[in-house]
């Protein structure tokens, strides 16, 4: 593809800051029901608006969680090979990462990275329990990395960095609509061209993902259907970027994982300018500069 324009670089770097800031804001509710959220944050009108920190982590304020840091190590081993991506990368990338003691980690993700080890093989054996959301949450890079792509490439691209850890159909649909959205926002599609093109086709295709018409998921587990709903009835239903994270992780349970997807793809498609300016800066400054720089040079290795 010709050199990125700065409206495709802008909304990159959107939507790896999305990842963070909704990370960092779902940390603090992570876990708790929409009752508890109500009642902790009684002073601020009932709602959980701030990145405080805390949460049953006991986080910083700013700080984040497995969802951007894995998307990080992965973002380094694509780099690292000059945006090519392959299984043994991202595996050994994850296990890298998991050896630095990060703050926390999914038991799936755990389980397979171990398997990894003893092994050496890639590939988590297929599985109907491993629907989680671990593999949905880090997939950001491989959007970014393969804008120039087809799409068969960019879903087999998907299907190399889950299957280290989630080798399962529901993950494969959600990894493959979050990377092929966030392009299509990124190259500036509007909402209503992403539900036609990609939300339709995916509740189509997997009807256990239909969000419309549905009672409000609260509560998300990290279950990637369950995540998928809670993230597609904020994204389609809220509007800007702000109302959208706020919505999501108020919802409760798995807040960080939530935030972080509904960031991803909500800062693709408000942009840059519309991420506030009271989180960037409450932000982690090494998270924030990692992603940022990871961001414009990861959409720069498409040639």
């Amino acid at each position: 593809m010709a050199r990125a324009s700065e409206d495709v670089l802008a909304r990159a770097e959107a939507a790896y800051l999305g990842l963070a800031l909704g990370d960092a804001l779902g940390a603090t509710v992570e876990f708790m029901t929409p009752r508890e959220i109500a009642h902790h944050f009684a002073r601020a009108g009932g709602v959980h608006r701030e990145i405080t920190g805390g949460g049953w982590l006991h986080l910083k304020p700013g700080q984040v969680t497995d969802d951007t840091g894995m998307a990080l190590a992965l973002g380094d081993a694509i780099l690292a090979h000059q945006g090519a991506i392959s299984r043994q990368a991202c595996a050994h990338a994850f296990d890298v990462w998991m050896r630095s003691k990060p703050v926390d980690i999914g038991n799936t993700v755990r389980r397979n990275l171990m398997l990894f080890r003893r092994t050496g093989i890639p590939v988590a054996p297929l599985s109907e329990h491993d629907a989680g959301n671990g593999a949905a949450m880090r997939v950001l890079p491989v959007a970014l990395a393969t804008l120039d792509w087809s799409e068969d490439e960019v879903r087999d691209a998907c299907r190399m960095q889950a299957h280290v850890t989630h080798n399962n159909p529901l993950s494969d649909a959600a990894c493959e609509f979050i990377v092929l959205a966030l392009q299509d926002f990124i190259r500036g599609n509007s909402l209503r061209e992403i539900y036609r093109h990609r939300i339709q086709p995916l509740v189509e295709a997997q009807p256990a993902f239909a969000f419309r018409g549905k009672p409000r998921r609260e509560n998300p587990s990290g279950w990637i259907v369950e995540t998928m709903q809670a993230v597609l009835q904020s994204l389609v239903e809220v509007g800007g970027f702000e109302n959208c994270l706020v919505d999501v992780v108020n919802r409760g349970g798995d807040a960080d994982t939530t935030g972080a997807i509904t960031g991803m793809l909500a800062g693709a498609m408000y942009g840059r300018s519309a991420l506030p300016a009271r989180w960037l800066k409450a932000l982690d400054p090494d998270v924030y500069l990692r992603c940022s720089e990871q961001a414009r040079r990861l959409v720069a290795t498409t040639p």
